[in-house]
């Protein structure tokens, strides 16, 4: 059974930095892509970045720059760090393991809320 367990969310400050963490069990890490998916109140989920198997990475527009993925194979984890925060990065946060890059896999987790706000 695979679970996905994300941890690291809050509330902070615009301007401010978050760490968050998803952490894979019953699962082949290393081979899959992993990706961040966020949710905000009355929108759709969307993309927010992917890192493939091999490492390489993509991220939506509205977080380039600012986001950056990765992935601890060795600890079946994979990271979001987020760094200068605006009110419009609040959203509830997803991890997804992935079988074709960028497309949204079976696997999801619980999520975590984060929420940016003076």
């Amino acid at each position: 059974q695979v679970q996905l367990v994300e941890s690291g969310g809050g509330l902070v400050q615009p301007g401010g930095s978050l760490r968050l963490s998803c952490a894979a069990s019953g699962t082949i890490f290393s081979i899959y892509h992993m990706a961040w998916y966020r949710q905000a109140p009355g929108k759709q989920r969307e993309l927010v970045a992917a890192i493939a198997s091999g490492g390489k990475t993509n991220y939506a527009d509205s977080v380039k720059g600012r986001f950056t993925i990765s992935r601890d194979n060795a600890k079946n984890t994979v990271y979001l760090q987020m760094n200068s925060l605006k009110p419009e990065d609040t959203a509830v946060y997803y991890c997804n393991q992935q079988r074709m890059y960028g497309r949204p896999g079976d696997y999801w987790g619980q999520g975590t809320q984060v929420t940016v706000s003076s």
